[in-house]
């Protein structure tokens, strides 16, 4: 079977704006969550939620950025540090770095451009038709961040975006992998962005009593395993990685962090926002995953 190596991570977060502050920030124990200072926010029942540490209008062009709808600019963000991570020129000229025949992009969003579709309703709701911006559909479509990554790297091989809930990103990097095995592609860059935090789906999430409520302890807010947890917290981010082909990095002289061993991915079919409680979907992914890996459950440590 063919080998899959990881050769580049990038990051932003609410807990730095690149890979290196955001591992710092998760070795000293920080949170990225606060409260909601908005006025949007004021008569919501949750009013806090983790917001990236940089804002990516301070990295993209300004001119760029006002086409492009926050989950892309993000995507952007991440998906060039781990291609410079990776050892590659972002501003490359087509074919220079890599055959474009040979690179793939799947990368995720559960939600797609929502800032973008909601703002620019607002503009033909309370201004009319004219002033709603003719890129809003590239903008708000689920597949902008990997289409506008796909561009700027000059991906051929093929740019995809999984679609699953909270699943996305995980089901783009193993989408990857199954591509890179078949030899579609030799290498990929993966990964997900999400940025959601917006006082409609604060709202609607509130209203599913989804979201926890410790507006008083915004930093203890999130503990998804803690027997006194009272839901999850709006986050926004992105993270990539560029992976390849243990031939294809060789060749190439790549540093390389790691092996992606396999992945399973499975399907409850049990409720549109409820996991099945006995937990058989989650422990058939892991199944599929080792078996796909060619270990088991003892050969982990």
């Amino acid at each position: 079977m063919t080998e899959i190596v990881i050769t580049g991570l990038g990051a932003t977060t609410p807990l730095g704006g690149d890979l290196a502050s955001t591992w710092a920030g998760m070795l000293a124990g920080r949170s990225g969550v606060s409260l909601i200072t908005e006025e949007w926010a004021a008569e919501l029942p949750a009013r806090i939620a983790a917001k990236v540490a940089v804002d990516p209008s301070e990295l993209i062009d300004r001119v760029k950025a006002r086409r492009l709808d926050r989950s892309t600019q993000l995507a952007l963000v991440a998906a060039q540090e781990a291609w410079r991570d990776a050892g590659f020129d972002w501003d490359a000229e087509e074919g220079v770095d890599v055959d474009p025949q040979t690179l793939l992009v799947s990368l995720a969003s559960g939600i797609g451009g929502l800032h973008s579709l909601l703002n620019n309703w607002d503009n033909h709701r309370d201004k009319g038709y004219r002033r709603v911006s003719p890129f809003t559909i590239p903008m708000l479509m689920a597949n902008a961040p990997a289409s506008n990554v796909g561009i700027q790297i000059h991906a051929k091989a093929g740019v995809h975006t999984p679609v699953s809930a909270c699943a996305s990103s995980n089901e783009a990097i193993s989408l990857g992998i199954d591509q890179l095995r078949l030899g579609r592609a030799e290498i990929a860059v993966v990964g997900g962005t999400e940025s959601t935090i917006h006082p409609l789906p604060m709202a609607a999430f509130g209203q599913m009593q989804a979201l926890s409520r410790r507006n008083d302890e915004p930093e203890r807010a999130s503990r998804p395993w803690d027997r006194d947890r009272d839901g999850f917290v709006m986050g926004e981010g992105a993270a990539v990685l560029v992976i390849e082909t243990l031939e294809h990095a060789l060749a190439r002289g790549a540093k390389i962090y790691g092996t992606l061993a396999g992945s399973g991915i499975s399907a409850d079919s049990h409720d549109i926002v409820q996991p099945d409680p006995s937990g058989a979907g989650q422990a058939k992914a892991m199944q599929k995953a080792l078996a796909n890996a060619g270990l088991t459950a003892a050969d982990i440590r």
